[in-house]
């Protein structure tokens, strides 16, 4: 490796540690927004804090328009932010998703002139990814309009995830007069219960075959009840992921026709997203495969039963998409938080390489290639 390589890899390093260094729980993203577009325009990038507090840059000015979406957030949970013996960097925000984003800043400030000339690189670090809102992406979708998309999750170096599933929160209130539970009737808490088993019966049952992306995923996040003395309450969260065959829309009308006759339960639906799968074969995913193999890997694609920013953009952005980021998704949100830099390294080498391939290969020939279907 040159000097000149060298350097850039240790200023990519510099850049993950510092960010992980910056606490960024959602909507409290200003610091560290303010700190990516600081690095981003001291490397030639054309950068902002947008309307939405996105960290926005870009570089290059080719008829190709490559997004390249992370966000900067992160749920709570405070982890000691330091690089071990083993060069494991372990902090909250490692993996999810500060890894990819950095990933995305690194590799595009490295990019030779040809592919500059081909192409303009668009990286976002959006807001309130971990939140319901999804604000920053829902802000750049209304903005941008791409060619392509890359999404920063995290996929492992050697991954390339096509799709996450959709899902929809319903959230259940039973409320009945109080009683002695010596008498006959259900309580609010009964009332609850045959909700949750019902959703629950269904769930099981729904979707279609192949393995858990095809099914219906319920979970109880929360529930209680009690009593006032005068009124019996309970309260649930249920939360659905689906597959491509339910919409959040048909999952919300099935469960209100099957609780209807609950007359003491009441229903919210929040968090309506639609699950997404892209095509696997198209001029991104070649790309990042060659990109792959060229670095000693065994491409493999993935689906996810979670949720990301690509579910926000997928119906405005009808353009190859594929989540990529180094890490291990296994890590998210959890105490063990932590991501190998050489892993880290070798996501910004394969970035690079992919992101060059494709934008030099945009000519009036082959750009429709890029398409779906």
């Amino acid at each position: 490796m040159s000097s000149e390589d060298t350097g850039a890899a240790q200023d990519a390093r510099d850049l993950l540690i510092r960010t992980v260094q910056i606490a960024s729980l959602s909507g409290q993203e200003g610091p560290v927004a303010d700190f990516l577009s600081g690095w981003m325009a001291a490397r030639g990038f054309n950068a902002r804090v947008d309307e939405a507090g996105n960290a926005v840059g870009e570089r290059g000015s080719g008829p190709l328009t490559v997004a390249l979406l992370g966000h900067m957030d992160t749920v709570p949970g405070e982890i000691p932010v330091r690089v071990d013996e083993a060069g494991v960097l372990h902090g909250r925000g490692s993996v999810d998703a500060k890894g990819p984003l950095c990933a995305f800043m690194a590799a595009v400030a490295t990019l030779p002139p040809g592919a500059l000339a081909a192409a303009r690189f668009v990286v976002i670090g959006a807001t309130e990814e971990e939140a319901p809102s999804s604000r920053g992406a829902r802000h750049i979708r209304e903005v941008l309009q791409p060619d392509v998309v890359l999404i920063g999750e995290p996929s492992g170096w050697e991954g390339l995830t096509l799709g996450y599933k959709g899902r929809v929160v319903v959230k259940a209130a039973a409320q009945r007069e109080n009683f002695h539970t010596a008498g006959e009737g259900s309580s609010a808490g009964d009332d609850l219960t045959e909700a949750w088993f019902r959703v629950r019966a269904w769930a099981a049952t729904a979707g279609e075959a192949g393995g858990v992306f095809g099914g219906v995923q319920a979970t109880v996040q929360d529930i209680t009840a009690g009593t006032d003395g005068l009124t019996q309450q309970a309260r649930g969260t249920f939360g659905l992921r689906l597959p491509p065959a339910v919409s959040p829309e048909e999952a919300e009308a099935t469960i209100r026709e099957l609780l209807a006759d609950l007359d003491s339960v009441t229903l919210t639906f929040t968090g309506h997203e639609s699950a997404v799968r892209h095509p696997k074969d198209n001029a991104l995913t070649r790309a990042m495969r060659v990109a792959i193999r060229a670095q000693g890997g065994a491409p493999v694609f993935k689906v996810k039963t979670g949720t990301s920013d690509m579910n926000v953009v997928a119906a405005h952005w009808p353009v190859p998409t594929l989540a990529y980021g180094p890490g291990d998704s296994a890590l998210d949100h959890t105490p063990e938080e932590r991501l190998d830099l050489a892993e880290y390294d070798r996501a910004v080498a394969v970035l690079r390489e992919a992101l060059t391939r494709l934008a030099t290969g945009w000519t009036a020939g082959v750009s429709t290639d890029v398409r779906p279907d």
